[in-house]
């Protein structure tokens, strides 16, 4: 059989032909499934990933997601070179929501990236955010639990990828924040999540206004 990168190799050198779809035995090589989830693995073949569909939905990877992946296999070279070591690619998903960037699942392998932000923040996304997550992966395999931010990673964002290692994002995320409550205490109004919101609807909380110390109270 052959091997995975011999797969993704033959399928470069035919993506300008008219592709027939893949068998089910090309995709348990390559690791991939044919259920409904938004799953793709690097490394990327821009052509024959919007042709066949490797998500596993109906909607075709976009060019900011190809970049993603593109960006992801290129992260992964520089390190190998850097570390002297290979290392296996990550599962890649497009499903992150809310205010995140991005996250790393380090036990399964996962990258995690939110696709209404790539959109609105492509080129941070693809020099900061994607090697930031990548180093969380790296950081887990090389040095096993560390601390999520800790001397291990910072390391390795600015020895491998020369990025500096900031833990959060800057990017304006009004347009994915959740909606929210107006509350009142002693100082004025103040607004609570719609989680927090709801847990005082259900009883299961209350909160005080750190500065006044009285309770909130919904208008």
């Amino acid at each position: 059989m052959l091997k995975p990168a011999d797969l993704l190799n033959a399928l470069r050198r035919r993506s300008s032909e008219a592709l027939a779809p893949l068998t089910k035995s090309t995709y348990a090589a390559l690791g991939q499934s044919q259920d409904k989830s938004q799953v793709i693995t690097s490394p990327p073949v821009q052509d024959t990933a919007q042709a066949h569909n490797f998500t596993g939905s109906s909607r075709p990877l976009s060019s900011l997601q190809i970049q993603v992946l593109e960006r992801i296999e290129a992260c992964y070279q520089e390190a190998e070179i850097s570390l002297k070591r290979t290392f296996p690619r990550p599962v890649t998903q497009f499903s992150l929501r809310g205010k995140s960037a991005g996250t790393a699942h380090l036990q399964q392998n996962r990258l995690r990236f939110n696709p209404v932000l790539l959109s609105e923040n492509s080129e941070a996304f693809l020099t900061e955010v994607v090697p930031h997550e990548i180093c969380h992966l790296l950081c887990f395999q090389l040095f096993g639990k560390t601390k999520p931010h800790g001397k291990e990673w910072q390391s390795l964002m600015l020895t491998v990828f020369k990025v500096n290692p900031s833990t959060t994002h800057s990017f304006n995320t009004t347009s994915v924040a959740g909606r929210d409550v107006e509350y009142r205490c002693a100082c004025g109004p103040i607004r609570l999540s719609i989680r927090r919101h709801n847990k005082v609807l259900r009883g299961e909380s209350r909160y005080i206004c750190k500065r006044c110390k009285t309770h909130l109270t919904a208008n």
